[in-house]
């Protein structure tokens, strides 16, 4: 009877044991088919965001799809599900596409920005601006380090450009693109530029009005928008007035060459050692436009590097000599280190009139179709009138104010204040020793 039962255990453990392997063998034949569906679903998003990215507009693709349906008439519930999959689908990220690296040449009209550079942890900047439309236009092939981004240089909070360059891996129409191996002093032929995305126009349809591409242009990938840059020109405007531009052009004279302008810049302990500065162009310039009487002239600086908020404190020392409360050799003892170890304490010249003009590199010749082009100009046509209309509201206000008191005076930046002795900058209390340990950039 043992035995009988010893047996009847046996087979049924047979049994158990050869059920196992056959759900065991199905589940590797089902795995095996799951692989083989998820393969070919792959594939086929790879394809369709590839469609959806070779054309210039995304909404294209979307009225295409949308077309279909109504055609086909059949399975609409379906079809509308696709949709909103594909529309679902992320495609700001596309490393699998072509791509090659871009210099653009960015314009933006600061007042109302924080600063250009998105580090600054307060929204909006230009920076942040800019890439949201990346995005947007899909042309982004990665994060920033990913797409190697470099900018050339970070103007504060209301400072403007029409020179600003940045750097960084965009998507590209040329499947193959040689361009992205090349190194500095290599040419890359004109068969690289036909048939490319049109990035000027791209970019500017989404951008934000007072931000505009104004070219691009292909670039070595060793290329560093901020340490390949050779020279940076900034331009100061400001109301003539009863300035006294000679003595402001002869003290401005002293800033060329070489020298050390901890005096002239506000100190960033943590971020750089080195004061010394090259000034390699310095004049004051009158222009054609005028308001009330007044003649607007503008102040450029060109070197090859500044320090921070350098020419808002450079132009303020100069509207004290043009004012008549420094004299021109105040330039000279600010210069001197060993005279002057520490920098008196002034205000800083009003940011708004500020522009970044130009960034020079090497062998970089930017590029705008002629079709985006003039649609450039018209915008930035349109802007100027707008800001004339505006500008004719307070010319009309402000005929329309009381007259000024005897106690008060308009200063050179626009602004009104009460008349306050002048405290000799030599005789002024200094920034603290602390501060001179590092410098900024």
């Amino acid at each position: 009877m043992l035995n009988g039962i010893s047996e009847s255990g046996s087979d049924v453990v047979g049994s158990f044991i050869s059920q196992l392997q056959a759900l065991q063998n199905r589940v590797k034949e089902l795995e095996a088919e799951n692989s083989k569906l998820s393969s070919q679903i792959s594939k086929c998003c790879c394809h369709k965001a590839e469609e959806i990215q070779n054309g210039s507009d995304v909404e294209s693709f979307k009225q295409g799809v949308e077309s279909q349906r109504k055609n086909t008439g059949g399975d609409k519930t379906r079809k509308k599900k696709t949709i909103e999959r594909n529309s679902g689908y992320d495609l700001k990220i596309m490393t699998h596409h072509s791509k090659r690296y871009v210099a653009l040449k960015v314009m933006y009209f600061g007042q109302r920005f924080y600063g250009f550079a998105s580090e600054a942890q307060m929204d909006p900047t230009v920076e942040s601006e800019i890439f949201k439309a990346l995005e947007k236009t899909r042309l982004l092939v990665g994060d920033k380090k990913e797409s190697q981004y470099s900018r050339c240089g970070r103007t504060d909070k209301g400072v403007s450009s029409v020179g600003q360059v940045i750097a960084l891996f965009l998507r590209s129409n040329l499947k193959e693109t040689d361009g992205n191996h090349k190194i500095s002093g290599e040419l890359i032929p004109e068969a690289q530029i036909e048939g490319e995305i049109d990035y000027v126009r791209v970019l500017n349809r989404v951008l934000p009005s007072d931000i505009r591409i104004l070219g691009w242009s292909p670039v070595s990938i060793d290329f560093s928008a901020r340490f390949s840059c050779l020279a940076r020109e900034y331009k100061y405007f400001f109301w003539r007035g009863n300035l006294n531009l000679s003595a402001m052009e002869n003290a401005g004279k002293k800033f060329l060459g070489e020298h050390d302008f901890r005096n002239f810049c506000k100190m960033d302990a943590a971020n750089v050692h080195n004061y010394r500065r090259r000034i390699t162009q310095f004049e004051i310039s009158s222009s054609n436009m005028s308001f009330e009487g007044g003649q607007l002239c503008a102040i450029k600086v060109k070197g090859s590097a500044f320090l921070w908020h350098q020419v808002r404190c450079m132009v303020a020392v100069l509207f004290m000599i043009g004012q008549g409360l420094e004299s021109v050799d105040v330039i000279d003892i600010l210069l001197d280190i060993e005279k002057t170890p520490r920098k008196p304490q002034y205000a800083m010249a009003p940011e708004t009139p500020l522009i970044l003009q130009s960034c020079e590199f090497e062998d970089v010749k930017f590029i705008c179709s002629s079709d985006s082009g003039q649609a450039l100009r018209l915008h930035l046509e349109n802007e100027g009138r707008a800001y004339q209309l505006q500008s004719a509201i307070f010319q009309e206000a402000a005929l329309s104010c009381l007259p000024l008191a005897k106690d008060q005076s308009l200063l050179n930046d626009g602004t009104i204040k009460k008349v306050t002795s002048h405290i000799p900058l030599l005789s002024r209390p200094t920034e603290r020793k602390c501060c001179y340990t590092l410098s900024f950039h």
